[in-house]
């Protein structure tokens, strides 16, 4: 791995670390999980795809800029670098688009991907219910084909960006008979199709994040299938090597938080205030963990452009970006003391920041994306060959 960047990759960064101060807006948006911060992350990706970086490694046809995957880590350090807006549309353009360039066709490639990278078309995640969360295979909600259709019914619950999403993608039990991983089938659905009812779910500051979602013998084309009926776990574990292991999480998200909290420590050892003395160890090894992650994305990504893929070892990045995010978080807190339950608009706040929303978010990251127990037992499994209980 050589991590001398060409002088192409130079002008690259260049180029993106300008449009993006020139673009970015210079306020915060309001929360996506709100409506109008959702319209309003909405209009910033519009912009992001009017200027050629909605999402920079996608042919040109598909909204994308043709760039590979070392000129999407430079493009997403020098995004976060600018603080620019969260991106609103992640489930799609992190997820499902690799899985589309994978398993779709050729028509479903041209007529989802375009209005996906300029999130025209927003999606959420709508893989668990109430009786199959981590064990997905347990999926109970149906679809069964009748003529050029699948009638589905059943619910899904917790589909990330569900409140005000404009399509769905999940699995569905296409025969009804089957067990398990067997006679799954991944499809994609409109949130306005009749019979889908969509009841918002509110996360613990009261914004709906989430949603549960309703199929009461909602139509769905079959055209909209992606992969081949009853095939839909390898379709699904594609998109879940997509959100465990590369694009979902990139490595400047963590250094942008790293240095954050070596910012934060530095300040608060200017304020005078009274500091553990371990807490300057957790600061350093919260940033030289940063470090590391990015290092190995980078080798993640040379192995891809070899002509390697990514397997199993996506389970190992989950756990390490998942905890990374709680210990950084934690370790802020534990700087900011009793200032650290603020809201930043408090009035003893002093600049408190949105360490404690970013410590709540950072809680659900060993639960989202499958759950770090899970990934264990993966690990354990597919990676050191130990035998099965």
């Amino acid at each position: 791995m050589d991590l001398t960047y060409t002088l192409e990759q130079q002008a690259f960064r260049k180029e993106a670390r300008a449009w993006l101060e020139a673009n970015v807006p210079t306020e915060p948006l309001p929360s996506f999980d709100t409506k109008e911060g959702f319209d309003a992350h909405c209009d910033w990706e519009k912009k992001l795809n009017e200027g050629g970086w909605a999402m920079v490694p996608w042919p040109v046809e598909y909204g994308g800029r043709g760039a590979d995957l070392l000129e999407w880590l430079i493009f997403e350090e020098e995004y976060y670098r600018a603080g620019a807006p969260g991106r609103v549309n992640q489930n799609g353009i992190f997820l499902l688009g690799p899985t589309i360039m994978e398993y779709g066709t050729p028509e479903q490639r041209a007529r989802f991907l375009p209005k996906m990278a300029s999130s025209e078309e927003v999606w959420a995640q709508g893989w668990s219910e109430p009786n199959a969360g981590s064990d997905m295979a347990n999926i109970q909600a149906t679809a069964i084909r009748e003529g050029n259709e699948y009638v589905i019914n059943g619910q899904k619950t917790w589909a990330s960006r569900g409140a005000y999403a404009h399509w769905l993608f999940g699995m569905f039990r296409t025969d009804p008979d089957s067990k398990r991983h067997h006679g799954l089938t991944f499809i994609l659905a409109p949130m306005d199709a009749p019979g889908v009812t969509v009841r918002p779910i509110e996360k613990i500051s009261g914004k709906p994040a989430f949603a549960e979602v309703f199929f009461d013998d909602a139509r769905v084309p079959a055209e909209n299938r992606l992969g081949e009926e009853g095939q839909g776990w390898s379709v699904a574990m594609a998109t879940a090597g997509f959100e465990r292991g590369l694009m979902l999480r990139s490595p400047a998200r963590f250094q942008n938080t790293a240095r954050k909290l070596v910012d934060l420590y530095r300040k608060t050892l200017q304020s005078g205030a009274a500091i553990d003395p371990a807490l300057r160890g957790r600061v350093t090894q919260c940033w030289m963990a940063a470090e590391a992650y990015t290092l190995n994305t980078y080798q993640t990504v040379s192995k891809l452009l070899a002509g390697g893929k990514i397997g199993a070892e996506a389970s190992l990045n989950k756990i390490f970006w998942s905890e990374l995010d709680i210990e950084m978080h934690e370790t802020a807190l534990a700087l900011l003391g009793e200032r650290a339950e603020l809201k930043p608009g408090s009035p003893a706040a002093q600049g408190v920041g949105d360490w404690l929303d970013g410590y709540i978010f950072a809680l659900a990251g060993p639960i989202y994306a499958g759950t770090n127990e899970i990934q264990r037992n993966i690990i354990a499994e597919r990676i050191l060959g130990l035998p099965r209980k």
